[in-house]
């Protein structure tokens, strides 16, 4: 699956899971459970303790057609290649490191850079970032997102932090691509009620839809 296809699927959806397991395994269910409620794609954070032998794990069981592996939390290229090389689709950072981004580039490896500000916003699009991650989602809310759309509607933003089932739709509203949804999608995991993700997700996505009429 080329970077286009992946970036296309991924905004069909609207939706990403932000992943920060414990284990391979509880990554694994974790997984199961969003393909299982139609999540286009997940982010296994860089914040999980073998990051990279996960990331390989789930490239080897799942098909881009089932779910889309990606890498989150990259602060580095060092960091960015080894996810790349174990299989990953896509690279997310909390803030621009426009070495990551050269380095998925290189590697024609979807990239999608935090930013906070009008100005970084800015700064990841003349670097070549496909997506934007506002971030932290939480400190701003949807009208952010509405309200860089003036200036810059060309601007294809995905918030993460503070976006749930209950404000999904005001973010698609204001704009949003797609959603990076965290605890409030997989939380759960933590009792080991995964089918309590794959009813979220589908609640998601049901907000999702609504919102794109």
């Amino acid at each position: 699956m080329n970077k286009k296809q992946v970036l296309d699927k991924i905004e069909r959806s609207g939706l990403v899971a932000v992943v920060r397991a414990e284990s391979a395994d509880q990554a694994m269910r974790i997984t199961e459970a969003c393909i299982e409620g139609g999540v286009a794609a997940i982010e296994l954070t860089y914040t999980v303790p073998g990051a990279t032998a996960i990331i390989e794990a789930l490239t080897s069981r799942y098909r881009p057609e089932d779910i889309i592996v990606g890498a989150g939390t990259v602060l580095d290229p060092v960091t960015a290649r080894m996810a790349i090389m174990a299989g990953a689709l896509y690279v997310v950072s909390p803030c621009l490191d426009e070495d990551v981004v050269r380095m998925c580039q290189t590697y024609q490896i979807a990239t999608m850079p935090g930013a906070m500000t009008i100005r970084e916003m800015v700064d990841v699009m003349r670097c070549g970032g496909d997506v934007i991650k506002l971030f932290p989602g939480d400190l701003f809310g949807p009208s952010m997102i509405k309200t860089v759309k003036g200036p810059l509607p060309q601007a294809r933003i995905m918030p993460t932090g503070g976006v749930s089932v209950e404000n999904a739709a005001q973010w698609i509203e204001a704009g949003a691509v797609a959603l990076g949804a965290g605890s409030s999608l997989t939380g759960s995991a933590k009792t080991g009620d995964y089918g309590k993700i794959t009813e979220t997700a589908k609640a998601f996505i049901e907000q999702i839809q609504k919102a794109r009429g």
